[in-house]
């Protein structure tokens, strides 16, 4: 279903079960049984199934969103994916990265809402907490089920619960 201030570009498949509403999507796109609404998705992107981009997300060329991924008032960089089961809140995610199932950005702290930086290339491992406001920069990494509390620096990496440092291997 489409409805509302709805553009789709050219060469694009949209499969059954989607409902789009007030959202550009680019040339060469695949939506298959997702609910996008107020998102701007640009060309050669992937998305579902069962995907929800909410308002004010802007998803980049060749990024591919995998199934039950959840995106909301975000920015997703180019190249970047993220194939299955996470919640991207107040983020801006860099381009190429690769965001492990399970990852969350813990964007609410009960009271307001805080952003999550994610830098080009980095590595989010599966189940990976990200605890607004918190930044993982260029290229850095995180644990499989790390709970990200602090700032995670450019090419660093960073394991545990709660998350620290640990040295580069070279």
């Amino acid at each position: 279903m489409l409805s509302g201030n709805t553009n789709i570009g050219e060469e694009c498949q949209i499969g059954p079960n989607s409902v789009i509403q007030d959202t550009h999507i680019g040339d060469r796109c695949r939506v298959l049984a997702s609910f996008l609404e107020g998102a701007h998705v640009a060309s050669d992107v992937s998305i579902g199934p069962y995907c929800h981009l909410r308002p004010d997300t802007s998803i980049a060329n060749g990024v591919h969103l995998g199934n039950f991924v959840e995106v909301k008032n975000s920015h997703v960089g180019a190249n970047t994916a993220a194939g299955h089961f996470c919640y991207l809140g107040d983020a801006d995610i860099g381009a190429g990265a690769n965001i492990g199932a399970g990852t969350v950005t813990c964007n609410f702290d009960g009271v307001e809402k805080h952003r999550t930086a994610v830098g080009d290339g980095a590595f989010i491992g599966s189940d990976t907490m990200l605890v607004a406001p918190v930044s993982v920069g260029r290229g850095a990494a995180t644990g499989a089920g790390s709970v990200v509390t602090k700032d995670v620096p450019a090419g660093r990496r960073a394991v545990g619960v709660p998350a620290r440092l640990i040295p580069n291997v070279e």
